[in-house]
């Protein structure tokens, strides 16, 4: 899965694939972890936010099944 850059204090890049609705996070600690049936609408909402960290942790932690690459 291709990721982009992001500029984040937390986040280093993110991908998406929106057929299997799978989001994938580099951590700027360099974990890889991926997170499954996530709608397209959230992974929009991360990528326009004013801080993907905040948006992230508010939204996508915890709250979906994880797996670290």
């Amino acid at each position: 899965m291709e990721r982009k850059a992001v500029e984040s204090s937390n986040l280093a890049s993110v991908g998406y694939d929106e057929h299997e609705e799978i989001l994938e996070i580099e951590f700027q600690h360099g974990g890889v972890y991926q997170y499954f049936d996530v709608p397209k609408k959230v992974y929009e909402e991360l990528m326009s936010a004013d801080s993907h960290g905040i948006y992230f942790n508010a939204n996508i932690r915890n709250k979906y099944i994880d797996h670290k690459m």
